[in-house]
């Protein structure tokens, strides 16, 4: 079997991911589509818009055959660690041949992305000095080692290192190299709106500016949602409501040590002493991060050192994670096939479809799952909702 995987988020699934999944089915002739997907919480330091088992039925009602949990110690770490935790998990499963990803590079090949991906992942001595000396007037660490990278290598296309999506990509692809997994990229160019790009299309919207949208009663939203969103979507969306975490995680922050809390994998150089100054004298979630925010530390990475604060998830068990046999959850297959089942269960991992498989887990996949079930329950405190530890739904 040839399985073509995706590693996503969904939030929520729009036009242009059921575009991404038609476009991969065309282009790979695969057998089956397995997304591996983050669960409650995303990369953005966000609560995700609706729980992980409505958005793993949205993606298969999308097209993809199966829906794996990220784990939450990925999910909301940065994307070198994203993507090393999502590649380390996929590549145990010897059916999975090919890693698809959005890019916005129309000239981005997979060589390209692997080309750039090597140059990336050399760090030699001329490479740290030059590093340290572009970090010395706050630039933060990701735009200087851009920089770096384009300063030493200037064969490389400067768009992929720049670009959101494409740098993750390249991100994914150096994940393919460290893991020496027998996968290859591809990569495909997204349609419509950008990743960050607020703007409504007629479409194709990205996801920033359909969640800009969600629970507003305006015949505007209205119309956004109805026409960039599948069917299959759309009753979700209009009965969105809002989850406030914030207050939750600010909470999380009053038995907060500046060791414990520079322990996160976002936290470096001493901001975890100024954000617990600052929670002092700003008492609000947005208050606290405009006075943290800074040109080295970007608002996603404020809001997601919080996040993993809350979550309880530190650096040195990420790592681990990543070097460690693990787990493929599912959370969504699609009904009767067996098959996908009988292939993802070739893993080197155990295969999570029940609750009876936990006894499976030992050491420090039962640590990172342990992680997993705390996400779970606070997701379901704050949402009010009900949501299984062991839940895989069939679609």
């Amino acid at each position: 079997m040839k399985i073509c995987a995706v590693i996503c988020e969904y939030d929520p699934f729009h036009n242009g991911h059921a575009y991404q999944l038609a476009r991969i089915r065309k282009l790979t002739g695969c057998d089956r589509i397995v997304c591996l997907m983050s669960g409650n919480f995303t990369q953005r330091g966000n609560a995700a818009v609706f729980d992980k088992y409505t958005r793993a039925r949205h993606a298969i009602l999308g097209g993809a055959d199966a829906v794996l949990e990220l784990p939450a110690a990925f999910a909301v770490a940065p994307a070198e660690l994203f993507a090393r935790g999502a590649v380390h998990i996929l590549a145990s499963v010897p059916s999975i041949q090919t890693l698809a990803f959005g890019c916005e590079s129309g000239n981005g090949t997979a060589e390209s992305f692997m080309n750039t991906a090597r140059a990336a992942s050399r760090e030699s001595k001329e490479f740290k000095s030059t590093l340290k000396e572009r970090m010395q007037d706050g630039t933060s660490y990701a735009k200087a080692r851009t920089e770096t990278i384009l300063a030493l290598n200037t064969d490389i296309d400067e768009a992929l290192l720049t670009a959101p999506n494409n740098m993750l990509g390249v991100e994914y692809c150096r994940a393919i190299l460290a893991e020496n997994a027998d996968m290859v990229p591809l990569p495909i160019v997204r349609v419509g709106g950008g990743y960050a790009d607020t703007s409504i299309y007629k479409d194709f919207s990205s996801a920033t500016a359909l969640r800009s949208v969600l629970g507003l009663k305006t015949m505007r939203a209205r119309h956004a949602l109805k026409n960039n969103l599948p069917e299959y979507v759309l009753p979700d969306a209009l009965k969105y409501a809002p989850l406030n975490h914030e207050t939750a995680v600010l909470c999380a922050l009053v038995d907060a040590t500046a060791e414990g809390l520079g322990g996160v994998p976002d936290c470096s150089e001493g901001i975890e002493n100024r954000i617990l100054v600052m929670m002092r004298t700003n008492p609000t979630y947005e208050g606290l991060l405009e006075k943290t925010v800074s040109k080295r530390y970007t608002r996603s990475r404020v809001k997601r050192i919080l996040l993993q604060n809350f979550l309880g998830i530190q650096t040195k068990s990420v790592r681990a994670f990543t070097e460690s046999p693990l787990y493929l959850r599912t959370l969504a297959v699609r009904k009767g096939d067996k098959d996908l089942l009988a292939a993802l269960s070739e893993s080197k991992f155990p295969l999570i479809v029940r609750k009876a498989d936990s006894p499976l887990l030992k050491k420090t996949a039962l640590d990172c799952f342990t992680l997993d079930a705390r996400a779970n329950a606070l997701y379901s405190m704050l949402s009010g909702l009900q949501l299984g530890d062991y839940e895989t739904i069939f679609v």
